[in-house]
């Protein structure tokens, strides 16, 4: 980027020096625009066939003027251009093997296929988080734009083949983000990762009401369609506004309620395991308050009474404060 800059503005700096000459040549020695600037040309290329006309004294010394900016300012572009191409042979080749390293570091990451609109949005809300994830895009020119636009991993790359999500650690991934453009191609994509995962969370974006079955059927744990929950999320605005404010405030802006609504694990070694709710001190102590519980085998338990108990790897939907909500997390034992 920097050697960009001096090119730029060294080029500026020619163009210049090329109109003064012209402008010079004209007026010092009254030749034609046309032959000042070809008096310009020969000899800032250096290539110096002779004088258009023969020169004044005055007329020599402005030359001597030309030739020592112009020739000196060619030498500096070149070496600028050059300069330039080595900083991008550099960032691509190290840039590459960056992006490689900390791909091979990564655990419980997420895996976004595509690049899209919805994938981009996926995306954001990670980082917001933070949690880890990587880009998986076919588009090599969209995923270069995307790459020098972040400071997200973005690899050019064929989600539907093995290979590609084996060198994105599907292995050791949490979940993978099906969000390509098209249904097909998401459909191969779920198929080709529960072959290698089979415990690995995949949610897909489908675009057709029709594809959500073949999806759920190729191994997708949640199927969303992005025209379908905005259908919802517009009916909703006009039936019930203050719930569907209250929500997006909530998951989206929680600085501006000074609240937020969170998910969790207990730990089989959290200080929780087997105390009741009243006992626990979570709504006493912290100021948080359980919405839901889900245990594995169960339906969730919506407004759960005081004398409910906690158990190992129970889930729980909570909201409160922010900072109450991290040390809620540390007590039940959330890794992250």
């Amino acid at each position: 980027m920097h050697a960009l800059r001096n090119i730029k503005f060294l080029s500026a700096a020619l163009l210049c020096v090329a109109l003064i000459g012209t402008a010079g040549f004209h007026f010092i020695e009254h030749w034609s625009w046309f032959d000042g600037f070809y008096m310009v040309l020969t000899t800032l290329t250096t290539i110096g066939y002779g004088e258009v006309h023969p020169l004044s004294p005055v007329g020599r010394y402005f030359n001597v003027a030309i030739i020592l900016a112009g020739v000196a300012l060619v030498f500096l572009i070149l070496g600028a251009l050059g300069q330039a191409l080595l900083e991008f042979e550099f960032n691509n080749v190290f840039g590459r093997r960056k992006m490689e390293r900390e791909i091979s570091r990564l655990k419980g990451h997420y895996i976004i296929c595509g690049a899209g609109r919805v994938a981009r949005a996926v995306a954001r809300q990670l980082e917001s988080k933070p949690a880890q994830f990587v880009i998986l895009e076919n588009n090599e020119v969209k995923a270069e734009r995307i790459r020098a636009e972040t400071n997200w991993l973005v690899v050019h790359a064929d989600a539907t083949l093995e290979a590609q999500l084996i060198a994105a650690r599907i292995d050791q991934a949490a979940g993978l983000v099906a969000a390509t453009t098209t249904d097909a191609t998401n459909t191969y994509i779920i198929l080709t990762a529960r072959a290698l995962n089979p415990t690995l969370k995949i949610i897909a974006r489908a675009s057709e009401e029709s594809a959500e079955k073949h999806m759920r059927t190729a191994g997708a744990d949640q199927v969303v369609s992005p025209y379908s929950f905005a259908g919802f999320r517009i009916a909703e605005a006009f039936l019930r506004p203050h719930v569907i404010n209250f929500l997006e405030v909530a998951l989206q802006r929680s600085d501006e309620l000074g609240l937020e609504l969170e998910e969790l694990t207990i730990d089989p070694h959290s200080v929780y395991v087997g105390q009741s709710l009243r006992s626990s001190g979570i709504r006493h102590d912290l100021g948080i308050t359980v919405l839901a519980i889900m245990r594995e085998g169960e339906e969730m338990k919506y407004s759960p009474e005081p004398d409910a108990l906690l158990s190992a790897s129970d889930h729980l939907i909570v909201m409160g404060a922010p900072a109450q909500l991290r040390e809620l997390e540390v007590l039940a034992g959330v890794k992250k």
